[in-house]
């Protein structure tokens, strides 16, 4: 428990973590076993939905696996390390190994090093050294993923070659666990796309670029602006007040200094804990709110909503 909550703070935390829901975690095994059941109806079921509909319906499927990844990489709804990778293997997402997830992830929750480049692996930043060093053209792409429909058509494209060029240079060093990992989940991939192939009217591009990448646009909007860069770490992470939809798909990510403070807190306790002390939150991250996705779409639309540059790293 973070040293700066009250003990009356502490105490509501602790009430939370000892409900039923919270020691059976049964929202999280029904959530995994939903997506699972949506996944493989869906595919089977393309036939008769037809391309098109198979391919609304499974693009927001894929999103919300992403988030159930994050839970299990944060332990639900199991202690077991392992069980929780077993149940979070799956590579419907197609692009990003939960074992590269995890590691990466959980060291972006080193708060003392969000948003630094070089240090936090989920930074939207570059060092100063790094952009004098940049040509036109790739700075002008940075300014673009700073806007929300920047980000949402280049985001995950750039987030990809970003990934390829880091693995390769690993890979090629002969880094045994990245060449583990890529394999295990390379033979995992091409039995997803075997299955799909055989069962579905899918055609395994059209998965692979109109519904896995669409998906992974989808994610890059909840992380455009979840973090800005502040002298202070706590001022780091934003308070999101998102509407159900998103909130839903994104599993209350969108409370993310709540996830920052608590990261062992369950996604269906986060709206909880931010609602019983929301002004003592507001405060604690030095006023960083956000009134849903929607605001950020109008106010940053097409506007940058700060520099790629990193300004005091």
């Amino acid at each position: 428990m973070p040293h700066y909550f009250d003990t009356a703070h502490r105490q509501e935390i602790e009430t939370l973590r000892q409900r039923w829901t919270a020691r059976t975690e049964w929202p999280t095994w029904l959530l995994l076993i939903g997506v699972y059941a949506g996944w493989f109806g869906l595919v089977l079921a393309s036939d008769r939905l037809g391309l098109w509909w198979s391919t609304v319906l499974l693009i927001p499927l894929v999103v919300l696996w992403l988030s159930v990844q994050h839970e299990l990489l944060h332990g639900h709804p199991t202690r077991w390390l392992r069980l929780n990778k077993m149940l979070g293997y799956a590579p419907f997402a197609v692009w990003y190994p939960y074992t590269l997830y995890r590691d990466s992830h959980l060291q972006h929750h080193r708060d003392e090093d969000l948003t630094i480049p070089g240090r936090d692996p989920e930074s939207r930043y570059l060092t100063a050294e790094r952009w004098r060093g940049s040509s036109l053209w790739v700075r002008g792409l940075h300014w673009l993923n700073k806007t929300v429909i920047g980000r949402f058509l280049l985001g995950a494209p750039l987030a990809l070659a970003a990934l390829a060029n880091e693995e390769r240079l690993k890979m090629t060093a002969g880094d045994r666990h990245a060449w583990r990992m890529w394999l295990t989940h390379g033979a995992l991939t091409l039995l997803m796309l075997t299955f799909i192939a055989r069962y579905s009217v899918l055609p395994v591009w059209h998965y692979l670029l109109l519904i896995s990448v669409p998906a992974l646009s989808i994610a890059m909007i909840r992380s455009y602006y979840e973090h800005r860069p502040r002298a202070a770490p706590e001022q780091r992470s934003v308070l999101n007040e998102a509407a159900w939809p998103w909130r839903w798909l994104f599993l209350n990510l969108n409370f993310h200094l709540v996830h920052h403070d608590l990261p062992g807190l369950a996604w269906y306790d986060l709206p909880h804990a931010y609602q019983a002390r929301r002004e003592q939150w507001l405060a604690r991250s030095g006023g960083f709110l956000v009134q849903g996705y929607g605001q950020l779409w109008r106010r940053n639309g097409i506007k940058a909503i700060d520099s790629p540059r990193h300004p005091f790293h």
